[in-house]
């Protein structure tokens, strides 16, 4: 293998970036666009990745792959120069998954050199290969990376123990356990040490080994700044979370297999993908060495910080990630367009449509004026009781009034509202000051119907642990009300026949 290997230019080279709907490599694409490659993404089922917001970006091309058809893969790899590959297997108890990890690395490696591909790029495990207690998942990565580094292509091979971000299936299973559960039963695991690192810095470290020759035929531990226990990551979560400190009582007795579906009954998070992360993190998984820190610098993000970004929950529950410019780069520790349906924590929806014969201007203007002279449209009595009942916690209520009772202004804040998005005449977002365990949008969305005009208005609550679950289904059948009240009377203001409703809708 030529270890002195050139490294890629962005201008010359067309990058295949495999494993294209996964977690990385799904937030790994734009990210290359962005910075002026050429990308190729590949997945077995290539209609899961037209959704994206980039799929239609000039220098993306999307096709099938296969990794164990080595044919599928040779009219993948063909015009590349580079590949990332992202592919392994996360089911635990899938049979032969081991043999299929070995099949796929051994037709790219064979193909790649066929194809006079110039490097492999490769993000595998953390873990030392001949721990006793080495999982079968971890061993699986390691011999892919074996794969790569006695192959004819230079490999740049990184390991990663956990990641963190929103729509890692590490982190969410983190938040769940830790949202759900005040007091937990844990495996004795939960004191092992682990360096975890960031999505953001995974991400850079991939992007970066492509113009670094350093990087080229080279295997390296990558990590975050902290040496941290899986309890200690627990108690930053809740930390960041605004949460009360866990109580945590480790035990014996849970096997990774126990744990796994322990942590099923607890989180949405499938056991079958519990299991081998339970696995992962029953011996330790840290850095043995920090060259790659020299060879490309990094100021590298915290475990804190990485959870304040994920946990900024409101704009991420308020833009729909899949419906973004192709250019725009969201926060790779947000959701994103194709994260697993889990992803996000406990997001609860109401919504509910009402169709009128009337302009969407006409229906606007009724629409701004909420909690002005008007107030909200019926029920004055629940709502003023509802603002004195938070003034009594500490919040807001309803002592600050509108500046004006005909239109808003963006960040305006009266009541125990903000706003928090307002498109002129079809989209108003308040965001909830008041004091709940959880944070609340209340969304008014306008569409024109040839000559009518739908109206959806949809309370979403971001529950914070079990205290916010309590709170969203005690008030469910008053919001019920509420919402129905508003939408007819937002009619009678119109003046407007309605066509259709109020009646309650599902809302994606």
């Amino acid at each position: 293998m030529d270890t002195n290997a050139s490294p890629a230019t962005h201008s010359n080279q067309t990058v295949l970036v495999t494993g294209a709907t996964g977690y990385v490599g799904g937030r790994l694409v734009p990210l290359l666009l962005s910075r002026g490659c050429r990308v190729r993404a590949c997945a077995r089922n290539p209609r899961r990745l037209e959704n994206r917001p980039w799929a239609g970006h000039a220098n993306v091309e999307i096709v099938a792959m296969d990794a164990l058809d080595l044919a599928s893969v040779d009219a993948a790899v063909t015009g590349c120069g580079i590949v990332y590959y992202l592919i392994h297997s996360m089911i635990a108890g899938k049979s032969g998954f081991a043999e299929a990890d070995r099949t796929a690395a051994l037709n790219m490696a064979s193909v790649a050199a066929v194809r006079k591909v110039k490097r492999i790029i490769y993000l595998g495990g953390l873990g030392e290969t001949d721990h006793p207690g080495l999982s079968d998942h971890l061993r699986s990565r390691h011999e892919v990376e074996a794969i790569f580094n006695q192959g004819a292509v230079p490999a740049t091979c990184l390991r990663a123990a956990m990641i963190l971000g929103a729509g890692s299936a590490s982190f969410e299973m983190l938040r769940y356990l830790v949202e759900r559960l005040p007091v937990m039963v844990t495996p004795r695991w939960v004191d092992t040490p682990c360096q975890p690192i960031a999505i953001r810095d995974v991400l850079g470290y991939l992007h970066d080994c492509l113009e670094a020759a350093e990087t080229v035929g080279r295997t390296f531990d990558i990590g975050g700044p902290e040496v941290l226990s899986y309890r200690e990551l627990i108690h930053i979560y809740a930390e960041m979370a605004g949460l009360m400190p866990r109580i945590i009582f480790p035990v014996p007795v849970l096997t990774p297999r126990l744990s796994s579906l322990w942590i099923h009954l607890v989180t949405p998070v499938p056991s079958a993908i519990a299991r081998p992360l339970a696995e992962g993190l029953s011996i330790p998984v840290v850095c043995r060495d920090d060259r790659i820190r020299e060879i490309l610098p990094r100021d590298l993000q915290s475990a804190r910080e990485t959870m304040r970004i994920a946990l900024d929950r409101e704009p991420q529950a308020e833009q729909d990630a899949c419906d973004i410019p192709p250019e725009t780069l969201l926060p790779p520790e947000w959701t994103a367009c194709g994260d697993a349906e889990y992803t996000g924590g406990t997001q609860l929806t109401l919504a509910f449509r009402i169709v009128l014969a009337a302009g969407i201007e006409s229906v606007w203007e009724v629409v701004e004026a909420i909690g002005g002279n008007r107030g909200y449209y019926g029920n004055s009595l629940l709502w003023a009781l509802r603002g004195a009942l938070d003034a009594i916690v500490g919040g807001p209520g309803m002592k600050k009034k509108r500046r004006n009772n005909a239109t808003l202004d963006a960040d305006e804040v009266f009541h125990f509202w903000q706003v928090y998005r307002i498109h002129r005449p079809q989209r108003l977002v308040l965001a909830s000051r008041m004091k709940v365990p959880g944070e609340a949008l209340l969304v008014f969305q306008l569409r024109p119907l040839s000559g009518q005009t739908e109206l959806v208005v949809q309370a979403l609550f971001l529950s914070k642990g079990l205290p916010g679950l309590g709170y969203w289904y005690a008030l469910y059948p008053a919001h019920q009300w509420v919402f129905r009240t508003m939408l007819r009377n937002i009619a009678r203001q119109c003046k407007a026949h309605v066509i259709l409703g109020p009646e309650m809708v599902a809302v994606e």
